[in-house]
């Protein structure tokens, strides 16, 4: 979003629908449109920062202990805000994470951001991130996850709900190619094969779903998500369709 003018106002004005409809987490980075989406959001929640949960991530080879603190503070300059809710390392890089972290506890203790995470981490990741100073304070990990890409379930999944820390889905509706045997399953609930995905991820526990909207229209369809209820047939039938993983395999990013 953020990247076409001819879309900038309509981008902003289903960010407010949104809002409006009570969908007030907004996830967005520094390499979305390279500052374009931030800037955008910041439009878009001008008077009602106080009601929104503002993400926003960070580039590897920009998280060093000193890089961080500026890319912070240019990302909250394109918000128009003076602080984030949550910021993410988007994903590892080659910097080493003790020295990220430095920088992220930093930026927690001068108030410019309230929580910090990562994104596309491994268990392994995870594991190692644990030992480095302010590595136990993450806050969430944002992965792909969705019904067609369960991966994370066999291990990554568990790991973070033993330690309470919520997971965001990313791509939840694998970015509009979700296979048409799914429109069967989804009419007995009275919804699309879209609007199902989107259900299944969020009557689970801590799932925290970020699905891309750019239209109003959109916006609306993915609200009614929200009042899905998925039985156990619907759930078993689903599972029929997407397996859950039997082993461990590579952590998917797009």
């Amino acid at each position: 979003m953020g990247e076409r003018t001819d879309r900038y106002r309509s981008e902003v004005k289903a960010l407010q629908l949104g809002f409006d409809l009570g969908m007030t987490l907004v996830d967005t980075a520094e390499m979305y449109g390279e500052g374009r989406a931030e800037s955008l959001v910041g439009e878009a929640i001008a008077g009602r920062r106080k009601d929104i949960f503002l993400v926003s991530k960070v580039y590897p080879h920009r998280a060093t202990r000193s890089g961080v603190l500026t890319a912070c503070e240019q990302s909250l300059k394109r918000l128009k805000t003076d602080y984030l809710d949550l910021y993410l390392l988007h994903w590892r890089g080659s910097t080493p994470l003790a020295e990220s972290f430095e920088g992220f506890l930093q930026l927690k203790q001068q108030g410019m951001i309230r929580e910090f995470g990562v994104s596309n981490f491994d268990l392994d990741d995870m594991e190692e991130l644990a030992g480095v100073p302010g590595g136990r304070e993450v806050f969430t990990n944002q992965v792909l996850y969705n019904l067609t890409r369960r991966g994370i379930e066999w291990d990554l999944l568990p790991w973070c709900r033993d330690r309470k820390m919520p997971v965001m889905a990313y791509s939840p509706v694998e970015q509009g190619r979700l296979p048409a045997q799914m429109d069967a399953i989804a009419r007995k609930v009275n919804a699309s094969r879209f609007q199902l995905a989107l259900a299944w991820l969020l009557h689970q526990d801590r799932i925290l779903v970020i699905p891309k909207a750019a239209s109003e229209a959109h916006v609306i369809e993915n609200r009614k998500a929200l009042d899905i209820q998925i039985p156990e047939q619907i759930l078993a039938e689903l599972d029929a369709l997407f397996p859950p993983p039997r082993n461990k395999s590579p952590l998917e990013i797009l």
